[in-house]
């Protein structure tokens, strides 16, 4: 006898949500080590099986119902376990704005992998959706109230969520498996909204840039402005693969030249805001002088005003700006982000002939050397430079073409840590070229070379956790593991003197060693973010570290905090004031350094830096 229609559709939510449910875990578990723990198992589910029975009821075809909650629940438990083993942190609600930047840089299989099942997603919502009977309705009238609540009084549902639920601000990997997928997500959407950044008012945002700047009681020095050519160069995921002390590589993999001119330079490093990804977040500690605290792409969303940030500055100095990153313009709204930081040209990736490709990335050599031709004229016409270039070869998973053939081996089982130590290979011998060809172009010039981020080697930081020196969860890290995680090697070459021992900075404070060498003494916007006396602060998502001038490191996660911490804490919040009113404000903390920034000339030469995506 044929089952009813009736009890089809009561219980097929039941067997589905089930079904897909067991299968994800599987995988999850499987293949990322990603396992919700065993008592939030049957809350999910249930809230699982209350979309399931959501979507059924207003859905034309039972079939398709079938089909779309394979997919949504794919991309919800499946996608937080990639990005989980490949970053250490589930899914935010903040990665939605970095999806498309994600969509333009990949390619092949994986762009299919990733796109379709969010094109089919979005096409079987809206092709299967009928409202046929009261039923339908109300289960239409379920999320549109949740909507509501959750755009309107986030903070009501977010109350009983974290008391009954709980929430850790800096281990979210911890959060994803005790609550699942599910609940997780409707908590850390309540809390996106509860807790978005909001401008400041004049009162509180005066009142922080009281506390940030008068006791430094900074002294203009004597020394008169110099303008200097400025080359920075952000290498994408250049690292020091030799710390792998049990990868056993039969060669160490960077240059001698670069290991010599880093000695001098007394091992300098650079503190990260980021790991394995997210450039632009390096990029805006380096150019603006301010950290990243949050697990979001600032240039995307939080960079709305012109800033007087380094480009900028130095604009308003009579400085040509230029920019160079071969890759796709609007990837990670550098477009406009760039022009509203004071970057007068934009070479993108179609102002580059692309003749030297590691799979779809330039390789360095081509960059440096097209880079070098284009500011040749700028060069010798005598006006200042700041000529800044983001390269793009060292990019996961770190291909390499035929010109570049494989030196490095090792005896690591994780793929990576030989395909990036070969990358890294021609990386560090790339860069000595140029910088050989630039100082003789420019011997007198300001050069800053440094990693934005450490490379992805593995998931769950496998590549790390066989040399020892990560654990394979954030939740297990301590504050020694946290420093390393952020720690790139960093150079700056002070013209004909050479390389300045210039210890380790975090790279928003990088931008006043640049300025100091140009004698630019008179307050600036970087002078918000001079820690505490006696040490510095890196900021991470959730948390932060102190290194103190003796070495020492303290790992600062959540109340009760250190004397220390406390201290750093309170800076750090009146920071992140200072932050939203210069960026996302009225700026009104701006007039206390106003005098020093006269306007950009207009005189942009790329398109790109004159519209709005």
């Amino acid at each position: 006898m044929p089952i009813p229609r009736t009890v089809l559709r009561t219980g097929l939510p039941v067997l589905s949500t089930a079904l897909f449910y067991a299968l994800y875990y599987l995988v999850s578990a499987w293949q990322f080590d990603v396992r919700i723990v065993p008592a939030a198992v049957p809350f999910d589910y249930l809230l699982q099986l209350l979309i399931a029975y959501i979507l059924l009821a207003v859905a034309r075809r039972v079939w398709v119902f079938v089909l779309l909650q394979g997919l949504l629940m794919g991309v919800l438990y499946v996608g937080n376990a990639v990005k989980i083993a490949f970053f250490g942190g589930p899914i935010m609600p903040d990665d939605a704005y970095a999806l498309r930047s994600l969509l333009l840089i990949l390619e092949g299989w994986h762009f299919i992998a990733a796109a379709v099942p969010l094109a089919a997603i979005a096409a079987l919502l809206i092709f299967n959706v009928t409202l046929r009977h009261w039923s339908s309705y109300l289960a239409l009238a379920v999320p549109i109230l949740f909507g509501a609540s959750l755009l309107y009084q986030p903070a009501a549902l977010l109350r009983p969520l974290d008391h009954y639920f709980g929430n850790s601000v800096w281990d979210q990997r911890s959060n994803y498996l005790s609550r699942g997928a599910t609940l997780y997500t409707l908590q850390e959407g309540a809390r996106y909204f509860a807790h978005a950044r909001v401008p400041p008012d004049r009162d509180r945002a005066l009142g922080a840039a009281l506390n940030l700047l008068d006791p430094l009681q900074k002294v203009v020095a004597s020394a008169t402005f110099e303008p200097r050519n400025v080359h920075i160069v952000l290498l994408e995921s250049f690292w020091d693969p030799v710390l792998l002390k049990r990868a056993n590589y039969n060669r160490d993999p960077l240059a001698p030249g670069f290991r010599r001119l880093w000695k001098r330079a007394d091992h300098a490093q650079a503190l990260s805001p980021v790991f394995g990804g997210y450039t632009a977040n390096a990029e805006f500690e380096i150019l603006c002088g301010f950290p990243v605290v949050e697990d979001r792409v600032k240039f995307e969303r939080q960079l709305l005003n012109d800033v007087p940030c380094l480009p900028q500055l130095l604009a308003g100095r009579g400085y040509r700006t230029l920019a160079s990153h071969p890759n796709v313009p609007a990837f990670w709204n550098r477009m406009n982000a760039y022009r509203r930081i004071g970057f007068q040209t934009y070479w993108s990736q179609q102002d580059f002939v692309l003749d030297d490709m590691n799979r779809e990335f330039l390789g360095d050599a081509s960059l440096y050397r097209q880079v070098l031709e284009k500011i040749t004229p700028a060069l010798d016409s005598g006006q200042p430079l700041l000529n800044y270039i983001v390269t793009y070869s060292g990019h996961w998973n770190y291909p390499l073409n035929d010109s570049r053939p494989l030196r490095i081996t090792s005896s690591s089982e994780v793929e990576e840590v030989s395909s990036y130590a070969n990358t890294a290979y021609y990386q560090s011998r790339e860069l000595m070229a140029f910088l050989e060809q630039l100082q003789e172009r420019d011997p007198d010039a300001i050069i800053l070379v440094f990693g934005d981020h450490l490379p992805f080697l593995g998931m769950n930081f496998a590549g790390y956790v066989d040399s020892g020196v990560l654990a394979a969860k954030r939740s297990q890290f301590s504050a020694d593991m946290f420093r390393f995680l952020v720690s790139t090697p960093m150079i700056v070459i002070d013209g004909q003197r050479g390389p300045l021992k210039t210890g380790t900075l975090p790279m928003y404070r990088i931008p006043t060693v640049l300025l100091k060498l140009l004698n630019i003494t008179e307050p600036t916007i970087m002078d918000y973010t001079r820690a505490p006396q006696g040490m510095q602060v890196r900021p991470l998502a959730g948390l932060h570290i102190n290194l103190f001038e003796g070495g020492e490191v303290e790992l600062c996660r959540e109340p009760p905090y250190s004397a220390a911490c406390q201290t750093s804490a309170r800076w750090l919040e009146q920071v992140r004031t200072i932050d939203d009113d210069l960026f996302i404000g009225e700026q009104f903390t701006r007039s206390r350094v106003q005098s020093v920034f006269p306007a950009v000339p207009d005189n942009a030469e790329h398109g790109l830096l004159q519209q709005e995506l």
